[in-house]
């Protein structure tokens, strides 16, 4: 590649750089660093400051500090193991350094008069404060060796890259940033909010002064991180939101609603919609109306009934002749739905097929057939229904669950599907994990957004209580006392090794145990490799009363409503995620009585999951768990990791650096209507396939 003096530091390889031959390259790629760009927005993870030398009087256990001292004894010991120990003195104190692993070379060179300087963790040790395994290097006396200018960066490495390394490329790196770093943010921008320029900027973050706050680098709250932070942040607000512009150019069919259809179904429900869910339903049919495809996000706790709100959103499809497809990403999920949507539209006389992987070759070419002539006016299944050879007559709707199960390739797929006589379908997406605001601001500012945030008349709030499992038998006293009172119970299994059938194993267990200690019980057992009709009789089963106590692996985070089990019993329950649990105790408090969920732990117990455990003790609501959630394990891990497109930063941190969105979402208007030629500027900079992910 020709480098010239205009050429983009964007556009410019790594390969350039001295050293950087094709292995390095490879390494390198790992880590996403194809340019001098990217290699400068890789910023460090830590720094160490050799910028001044610590009197051995001075050090404290815990410091990392550079020191400067004379070998005062060197020798080899056999304590425990073959160790080199050289005890060093700069006249104000000593310090120890041990060595493990040390050749017959260094052995040599550490001679009693040798002066080194050393770089490591201060430890307490046997005979005083000592380092192991320090940096370090010689000292003639006659040639001092100079400090550091700056802090010393850590950079976040794979296998094969030292810090060293590291250094040595960003200095070569730095050299290039006043031939091609463009500063996208326009000058009165900056000015407003007092950031420096990009330049000021990376050479802070890349070397920063001695006297620089490490702390409030180290956290990223630094003015100069912040300046970065904003410009990542802003860049993927406003490929969003460019986004949801480009979709209203998109057309859709007008999909209105037949009045006494509507009214039917509502009729034959044997419960009232709540205020919410009415709500969130108007918001629904009124985008249902637009000539533009909808795509909403449909947010509501376990039990608030979405699902029902999403069937209202199916009618309108079909009253306009049209296909609706619900799609789920488990079997037991996409089950669940296909019950409550075969229960509630075949009294109206609306054919809906079932479309899954597990179809026999017979089943599945009658299912596609139907599919295809337009037969079937609602599909419900699992990624079965973008898969190759599913062919759709007129697809109007598409309602995602659990949408963050997805891949984002998935979801296009489907909607691709959909696409006829220049006409998208309209997206419903649904999920039962809150998204808390801040992140819905950010990676879902594309979507509009609606929240069923009422729970039905009569759920009652689940009191949840936190046991060693050394209190096995108090919580059989307590399920022996439920059975007594005619009321059901769940013991839940949760997964001991990434293996079903261990888990399975693990359940078989357990029920047997609980048979023998409770012989006055009705036992029954489900998990995951049982096939669908012997889960789904168990459950109708338990539902009818047939069974007192049901032992399940996490199977049941979805099923069957069952309003007599008041009692829930989680085992091993540090094991799951915040998430998990929640959706594991929606299974009860949907009768009238006060239920009880009860999460054993085994010790000890690590900080983090002391701390989920404690937020489930303290919370029902589904929004707070999500927020700690997110705080906890971050947005990438809430969302799924799939979702990584939209929120795999480089810089930002959503969580830390949720401060910075209004003020993004207010810039961003200014940007859209005074400098839209930067947005694909800012877009190609921070984000990866903003292409792909805009056609979703």
């Amino acid at each position: 590649m020709d480098i010239t003096t205009s050429t983009s530091l964007a556009k410019m390889p790594c390969t350039i750089l001295k050293g950087v031959g094709s292995s390095l390259q490879a390494k390198l790629q790992k880590l996403g660093i194809e340019t001098i760009q990217d290699l400068l927005f890789h910023l460090p993870r830590a720094y160490q400051d050799r910028t001044r030398i610590v009197p051995l009087r001075c050090i404290r256990p815990g410091q990392v500090v550079a020191i400067e001292a004379k070998v005062k004894s060197s020798d080899v010991l056999f304590q425990g193991r073959r160790q080199l120990i050289c005890l060093l003195s700069d006249g104000s104190g000593f310090l120890t350094i041990r060595f493990f692993h040390f050749n017959r070379s260094q052995y040599n060179n550490l001679k009693t008069g040798f002066r080194l300087r050393c770089f490591g963790e201060v430890r307490f040790g046997k005979n005083g404060y000592e380092m192991i395994h320090p940096e370090y290097v010689g000292i003639l006396d006659d040639q001092p060796a100079s400090v550091e200018e700056y802090l010393t960066p850590v950079y976040p490495t794979t296998e094969g890259i030292s810090q060293y390394s590291w250094r040595r490329l960003q200095s070569q790196a730095l050299q290039w940033i006043d031939r091609g770093m463009q500063e996208l943010l326009p000058p009165n921008l900056l000015q407003k909010f007092k950031f420096s320029t990009l330049k000021e900027t990376l050479l802070y973050l890349h070397r920063p002064p001695p006297d620089a706050p490490i702390q409030l680098l180290i956290d990223g709250k630094h003015p100069f991180q912040a300046r970065l932070i904003f410009e990542e942040l802003l860049a993927h607000y406003l490929s969003l939101r460019k986004l949801r512009e480009n979709a209203k150019k998109h057309s859709a069919v007008v999909l209105s609603a037949e009045g006494a259809l509507i009214k039917k179904f509502l009729q034959q429900l044997p419960f009232q919609l709540t205020a919410a869910q009415q709500r969130v339903y108007q918001e629904i049919a009124d985008d249902l109306l637009q000539t533009h495809p909808m795509m909403r996000l449909l947010q509501g706790d376990v039990g608030s009934g979405k699902t029902v709100v999403s069937a209202l959103a199916v009618l309108h499809a079909v009253s306009n002749g049209c296909q609706a497809v619900v799609m789920a990403p488990t079997e037991l999920l996409a089950e669940q739905h296909l019950k409550n949507f075969k229960q509630w539209l075949e009294p109206l006389d609306i054919k809906v097929a079932w479309l899954s992987g597990q179809l026999k070759a017979k089943e599945r070419r009658e299912t596609l057939a139907i599919i295809e002539n337009g037969e079937a006016q609602v599909i419900i299944g699992t990624h079965a229904l973008f898969q190759e050879g599913v062919e759709f007559k007129r697809l109007a709707l598409m309602v995602v669950d659990e949408q963050h199960r997805f891949g984002v390739h998935q979801r296009l797929a489907l909607r691709e599907k959909g696409y006829h006589d220049n006409q998208y379908p309209h997206q419903l997406i649904m999920t039962a994990t809150p998204i808390p605001r801040t992140l819905a601001m950010s990676a879902y500012a594309d979507l509009d957004h609606s929240i069923i945030d009422e729970l039905p008349p009569g759920r009652k709030l689940v009191t949840t209580t936190v046991l060693s499992n050394n209190r096995r038998n108090d919580v059989i006293a307590r399920i022996r006392q439920a059975c007594h009172e005619k009321r059901q119970v769940y013991w839940v299994c949760t997964l001991i090794e990434e293996s079903e059938i261990l888990q399975c194993q693990a359940a078989e267990k357990t029920a047997e145990s609980l048979k023998q200690l409770l012989p006055e019980c009705h036992v029954a057992l489900i998990h995951g490799r049982m096939k669908s009709a012997e889960k789904d009789k168990i459950m109708q089963d338990f539902k009818a009363k047939q069974y007192d106590l049901l032992v399940a692996t996490t199977v049941i985070e979805v099923g069957v409503d069952v309003p007599n089990a008041s009692l829930m019993v989680v085992e091993n329950a540090e094991r799951l995620g915040l998430a998990q649990l929640h959706q594991l105790r929606g299974r009860i408090g949907r009768g009238s009585v006060g239920s009880y969920c009860v999460l054993l732990y085994q010790q000890p117990l690590s900080e983090g999951a002391s701390k989920r455990l404690s937020i489930m003790r303290k919370s029902c609501d589904g929004f707070v768990i999500a927020q700690k959630d997110l705080e906890i394990r971050g947005p990438g891990e809430v969302l799924g990791t799939k979702q990584a497109g939209i929120v795999g930063m480089r810089i930002a941190n959503i969580v830390r650096d949720q401060y910075l969105l209004p003020k993004v979402q207010e810039v961003s208007l200014e940007i859209i209507r005074h400098h839209a030629s930067i947005i694909p500027l800012l877009e190609h900079r921070w984000i990866e396939s903003a292409e792909d992910y805009g056609r979703v």
